[in-house]
């Protein structure tokens, strides 16, 4: 399990709680999954709930699941009639997260799929007012373009880890996972039909606004 910094631990003294629910599943993930630093966790939580209650989104696409944890939070920022679709690759996690996500109290708000959202969220007919990318790092860009594609204007994307844990401006790194997200990076700075401030959470949290 992750150890929070000192000033985490302030922050977090400081802030909205998480409710119990989501302090367990937090707990859960740490003891029964492989890579736990992957759950976004109370800070990141309770800045996505917040934004979903400013932008005031109907429908809203998570693209990287893992166990449910940034779904229920912005889930618990969704108006009533709002849906959350959350598509996520890896069918060996299905059984945890599907659990967690059902067993929510804002399971009625929650659509979980597994499959890749490149391939199904061209077929749902669905226009979204905000996309939360943090799927697999090769393929943000491509993330990022069928978002554009379905995102209404004026709509939101947020993209996770996309400072990478500051591997981006570390020049002999040379993986594909870094290099992707300087590419990534790169093309929405370069992008006219938006606008962006990564801000420096965790590991980097861009916000893109779709200007038309």
């Amino acid at each position: 399990m992750r150890i929070a910094t000192p000033i985490e631990e302030y922050i977090m003294e400081h802030i909205s709680p998480e409710g119990d629910y989501l302090y367990r599943l937090f707990r859960a993930t740490n003891v029964e999954t492989v890579n736990p630093q992957m759950a976004s966790g109370h800070i990141q939580g309770r800045l996505l709930k917040m934004l979903v209650e400013m932008m005031r989104p109907r429908n809203i696409l998570e693209i990287g699941t893992f166990t449910g944890y940034s779904a229920i939070c912005m889930a618990e920022g969704l108006q009533d009639g709002g849906k959350l679709y959350t598509f996520d690759i890896d069918d060996e996690m299905e059984d945890f997260t599907r659990k967690w996500i059902e067993n929510s109290p804002v399971a009625d708000k929650i659509v979980y799929k597994i499959g890749s959202a490149l391939d199904e969220v061209p077929n749902l007919g669905v226009m979204f007012d905000l996309v939360f990318i943090d799927g697999d790092k090769r393929e943000y860009a491509e993330y990022y373009e069928m978002a554009l594609q379905h995102l209404n204007p004026g709509g939101w994307i947020l993209a996770d880890n996309t400072l990478w844990d500051g591997h981006v401006i570390e020049a002999d790194r040379k993986d594909a996972q870094t290099e992707s997200v300087r590419r990534f990076n790169k093309l929405v700075k370069d992008d006219p039909r938006v606008e962006e401030v990564i801000l420096p959470l965790r590991d980097g949290l861009t916000i893109i606004r779709k200007i038309e």
